[in-house]
């Protein structure tokens, strides 16, 4: 009996990625801020997986979250064969006008909560004959996006970190991947504050959650370094290195820039970059 760990899991490409693993048959402990959705998706995958869900609600920015899933799911750890650091949002706008602990926070989730997970948890992966971690980056991981500055930055850093701690692992029974998405039609867009122009943008190449996490998983199992789903996401990620930095830059700035007046938030829209 195998158990993947998943943070981020109560939606999108989260949930998406449970669903994944439970219809490959693996048990599932699960880690979100948002009670109500993990309690949703827990009761959802047992009902049509019939499988084990541990769901542990917390905020991964704590910097306790890391030893607190670990604390608490002693019991699973030598069965423990998946770890997959997918939590992480972003903030749209201004680096000067949003808040300063707001952009803080991110930073706290993207990256020193990935950070601690990954330290605490690789121990018992290494115990296993076979095992994965797949931290979540971002098709932003390949260029600056001003107004998503620090979010870009955060997912840069999830790019090199997994990287280098796989060329680490290498001879270990650990295998590190780094899953890359791009469009993607979750709510990240809503809790980043995108305005209607930029996600007018991201509906022409949005891919469903589901989607991503099939391309992800069949990715993590051969081991890919990246995985980067979508066509149109893998041209995103190589362009940038054939153009000045300048040009790239000057085109996210367009994307992203905040109009000066408001546009209507519609009911549902898509992500542009995932989380």
């Amino acid at each position: 009996m195998a158990y993947a760990l998943i943070t981020g899991a109560a939606k999108g490409i989260g949930r998406a990625l449970a669903e994944e693993l439970a219809s490959r048959g693996y048990q599932l402990i699960l880690a979100d801020r948002d009670k109500e959705q993990l309690e949703a998706t827990t009761a959802r995958l047992i009902r049509d997986y019939e499988i084990v869900v541990r769901a542990i609600t917390l905020d991964l920015s704590d910097r306790n979250a890391a030893e607190y899933i670990y604390r608490q799911t002693t019991y699973y750890h030598p069965h423990l064969q998946i770890v997959i650091n997918n939590a992480g949002y972003g903030l749209n706008g201004d680096f000067e006008k949003l808040g300063l602990e707001q952009q803080l926070n991110i930073i706290d989730v993207n990256v020193k909560a990935q950070l601690r997970i990954a330290h605490w948890f690789l121990p018992v992966l290494k115990a296993r004959p076979s095992a994965y971690l797949l931290n979540v980056g971002s098709t932003t991981s390949y260029q600056s996006v001003p107004y998503l500055s620090i979010y870009a930055a955060s997912k840069a850093f999830v790019l090199s970190f997994t990287r280098s701690l796989r060329q680490e692992l290498k001879g270990s029974p650990v295998s590190v991947s780094c899953l890359s998405p791009g469009s993607t039609d979750t709510d990240f867009v809503n809790r980043a504050g995108m305005q209607l122009h930029t996600r007018k943008i991201a509906d022409r190449f949005n891919m469903s959650p589901q989607r991503v996490a099939r391309i992800a998983v069949r990715g993590l199992f051969k081991k890919r370094a990246e995985i980067i789903p979508g066509f149109i996401n893998q041209l995103n990620a190589v362009l940038p290195k054939f153009f000045p930095k300048t040009v790239t830059e000057r085109i996210a700035a367009n994307i992203y820039r905040p109009r000066v007046s408001p546009d209507p938030a519609p009911v549902s829209t898509p992500v542009l970059t995932s989380p």
